[in-house]
């Protein structure tokens, strides 16, 4: 159905994030779908949000009616301005900002079957039954893709109708599941032993591919073949007794399978009640079928939270909201103080959220956000209050700044402090006794055990969130009440040896690795990993010229040479240390070259090029030293052996002789100057990923493992977080459910939620949160009786007797302690 063919390229830059959770060819797939999304109040423009950053090819936003003061309580882009416009009209500016790659329209007629017959999906927001059955019907026989949409204050439901025969070409959103193979039997079955450093994680049935086998190359061609599982390392493929006989290498990887879908139109399904517990564009992920029906009516008030209160319409942005509610929580709720830590995507959306609810918005209300990271493409995709003109600017003050915009009444102030030990001196105990709760929106473990732990020690809720590609999480923390974050766990199992990377790599995230390590040639030198003598070494060494024996080059030529002789010592002349053999005809690879001569001429302020043919002149005359494998030279196997390396430091003239020449005033003149580079992986014109590419895929070649692209490279050594905008969106909206919750005061943890979704497999799980842990301390010089405590109460009264008394009992210290 889709013409491939005219698909132009996808802006890698942009949809970097989102690349790694749909792929490439699911995002050309979307690239052709046209959208109509009918109704423009807030679940129809949060709907059009999402679909616009996601990169589909148009969207074009129905609404005949005119903005109310209902509306502002949930429509981001509607302003008291707006007020008797049309909705669909008002939205359009800054709908379109949101994706350059997306043409959006707005349509202000009512819904009629020659508009709908225009697009390839047609969602409808706040409409009737009748419209709903009538359309569905029509795009049912017309192969439309249609899906229905609508909340009414704390319910929401969605329907799919995606015609009678969808195929989905991926059922669970997950990279296909490979192993690097270490045996292979000759028999029937034959049997498959992969690597031991983890698991092969196949399922029997489980359609797998093979490559880069020697030996049993038949194995390199056949069709996808389907396994049973015969252990965690091991599986069998049926009968391979009359192929050639296996010799080393190889991968397998799994190969998915797509299935067939069959739904029902909308007027059949309500005859028959039919209920089965949205993707339509891309074809990826397990789409919803048919029907979803949600709730959380446990945040409303509880009897004695209700007070006097008025749910009637007071002519304010705040009028939806009341009609649940009631007008005295919403002035509780423009009374708080908040702090949010992090404005990136999930930030953003909570902004979004205080903002169209009137957190911190009235009188002695506030809301802090801090956020240290500055603006960069690669956020336009998910991080929606940010545009194009904003990149390089601070992530907080942008955020703050559109948050003004879309409540001028909200009080809030940014800040660009990292939240550590550092900036408690900003963040102490004043600022944290001042505030009534706390929201993280970070990405990585151990600032959310700092935040966590600075929350227990007073006494503040949090509120936590994080997503994964499709996936997302949320946790409430309420003092007394629901256990907290926790201390982080250890992940040293998950380390790779040094060993490994140093001398057996197997892997391609092993090589990455190294890749990534050796791009600190191009960095500062960090004096806490070196001897003092081979530290100073490296610095005379960067400042002596080459031709007097240093590493500092007088032009390009020098970079060149320098970049060609790196690359022999690195995937030469080790190699053949280590193995006394070298494939004779391996040539040079040029993307090392040109991206090591380029790095290490931006160190020293020299101009490079990436000019192939001139470089190709400069390395016809590079003199390239012989080597000869030393049988001297140990090859360590275990991180002990690397650990136990006795390294003695050379006589103290050596080190005098160093002081000696670093004091030298040639050394501390201008011409003298250099500049060391932090990575940064999303700029393409940096040569930073250039370079780590090539020197991985470089020692790849060296062992026999299966080179990466630039795309998958990228994703592993920048450790990058797979993102799409729907999962933040899913996220940020279920932590704001459990902010009602806690500034409505509820005390019984039953009307709490902490929630696992994966939107991938239509997986929805919303369970009361756990209570915290309680453990029995007995210290009779303290009491003479056990008592019991709470690891949420351990600030207070007496909490210097419970240190004291964790002192006492190892077993016991480091849960107290993180209390």
């Amino acid at each position: 159905k889709y013409n491939m063919e005219n698909i132009g390229e996808i802006d890698e830059g942009f949809y970097s994030r989102q690349l790694y959770v749909l792929g490439h060819e699911a995002m050309q797939r979307m690239g052709t779908a046209s959208v109509l999304i009918a109704g423009m109040r807030g679940l129809g423009v949060e709907i059009a949000k999402n679909v616009i950053l996601s990169g589909v090819k148009s969207v074009t936003v129905q609404d005949e009616g005119r903005t109310e003061w209902t509306d502002l309580s949930s429509q981001f882009f509607l302003r008291e301005s707006h007020l008797g416009q049309n909705r669909a009209t008002c939205s359009l500016q800054q709908l379109s900002a949101l994706n350059p790659h997306v043409r959006v329209s707005a349509h202000t007629g009512p819904l009629d079957e020659d508009l709908l017959l225009q697009f390839e999906v047609v969602v409808l927001t706040d409409s009737s039954l009748g419209d709903q059955k009538r359309f569905g019907e029509l795009c049912h026989s017309h192969g439309i893709k249609f899906i229905v949409a609508d909340t009414k204050g704390l319910c929401g439901q969605l329907f799919c109708d995606f015609g009678e025969a969808f195929e989905v070409l991926d059922q669970n959103g997950e990279m296909p599941a490979s192993a690097m193979i270490q045996n292979i039997s000759k028999g029937n079955p034959g049997v498959v032993v992969c690597t031991d450093d983890q698991k092969h994680g196949f399922s029997d049935g489980t359609k797998v591919s093979f490559s880069e086998i020697q030996g049993m190359t038949e194995l390199n061609s056949i069709d996808p073949v389907e396994i049973t599982v015969r252990g965690l390392h091991s599986f069998s493929i049926g009968d391979t007794s009359a192929f050639s006989k296996y010799e080393r290498g190889g991968v397998v990887t799994e190969v998915k399978q797509p299935c067939m879908l069959n739904f029902v139109k909308l007027t059949v399904f309500c005859s028959v009640r039919y209920i089965m517990f949205l993707q339509a564009c891309s074809r990826k992920f397990m789409p919803l079928q048919q029907w979803l029906y949600f709730d959380a009516l446990e945040c409303l008030p509880q009897d004695d939270q209700l007070g006097e209160s008025s749910f009637s319409a007071k002519g304010t942005r705040y009028d939806g909201q009341i009609a649940v509610f009631g007008s005295a929580f919403q002035e509780k709720l423009e009374r708080q103080k908040y702090f949010l830590v992090g404005a990136g995507a999930i930030g953003c959306e909570l902004l979004k959220n205080f903002a169209l609810i009137g957190l911190g918005a009235g009188e002695g209300g506030q809301i802090t956000v801090t956020d240290m990271d500055f603006i960069e493409r690669s956020n336009l995709n998910r991080q929606f209050l940010f545009r194009s003109q904003d990149i390089g600017k601070p992530k907080s003050e942008i955020a703050a700044k559109a948050v003004r915009e879309m409540n001028p009444q909200v009080n809030i102030t940014a800040h660009q402090n990292r939240l550590d030990a550092d900036s408690e001196g900003v963040y102490g105990y004043d600022f944290f006794t001042g505030l009534d709760g706390v929201a993280a929106a970070l990405d990585n473990v151990e600032a959310r055990v700092y935040l966590d732990g600075r929350c227990i020690q007073h006494q503040k809720p949090m509120l936590e969130g994080g997503t994964l590609g499709s996936k997302c999480h949320t946790l409430v923390v309420v003092p007394h009440l629901t256990e907290s974050y926790g201390p982080a766990k250890s992940s040293s199992n998950n380390a790779i040896p040094l060993c490994t990377l140093k001398n057996f790599p197997h892997r391609i995230e092993h090589t990455l690795q190294v890749g990534y390590r050796g791009f600190s040639l191009f960095g500062l030198l960090a004096m806490e990993t070196l001897r003092p003598w081979r530290f100073l070494g490296g610095v005379w060494g960067s400042l002596e010229a080459m031709r007097t024996g240093g590493q500092r080059p007088a032009n390009w030529e020098d970079c060149v040479s320098w970049a060609r002789c790196k690359w022999e010592t690195l995937y030469n002349n080790e190699i053949r240390q280590l193995l006394h053999c070298f494939p004779a005809d391996q040539t040079t690879h040029m993307e090392y070259v040109v991206a090591a001569a380029n790095l290490y001429g931006q160190i020293y302020g020299i101009k490079g090029t990436t000019d192939v043919a001139s470089i190709r002149k400069i390395l016809e005359k590079v003199h390239i030293p012989s080597f000869t494998p030393k049988s001297s030279v140990k090859i360590h196997v275990t991180d002990e052996e690397i650990h136990c390396l006795c390294v003695f430091a050379p006589e103290k003239a050596r080190l005098e002789e160093l002081k000696g020449k670093l004091a030298s005033p040639s050394l501390k003149s201008s011409a003298m100057q250099m500049y060391p580079m932090d990575f940064e992986k999303d700029d393409d014109t940096n040569f930073h990923m250039d370079y780590i590419v090539a020197a991985s895929n470089l020692r790849a070649e060296n062992y026999d493992i299966p080179a990466a692209d630039r795309h998958q490279s990228k994703r592993i050594a920048g450790r990058i977080i797979p993102a799409i905008a729907t999962t933040t969106a899913a996220v940020a909206g279920l932590m704001c459910l459990e902010l009602y919750k806690v500034v409505l005061g509820h005390k019984n943890i039953s009307s709490y939620r902490t929630a696992y979704i994966n939107l991938a497999v239509q997986y929805f799980v919303l369970s009361q949160p756990s209570r915290p842990q309680q453990f029995q301390v007995s210290y009779s010089s303290i009491h003479p009786q056990p008592f019991s405590v709470r690891l949420s109460d351990c600030v207070g009264d007496f909490r210097d007797e419970i240190y004291e008394a964790v002192s006492h009992l190892q077993d016991l210290s480091k849960a107290l302690y993180t209390a």
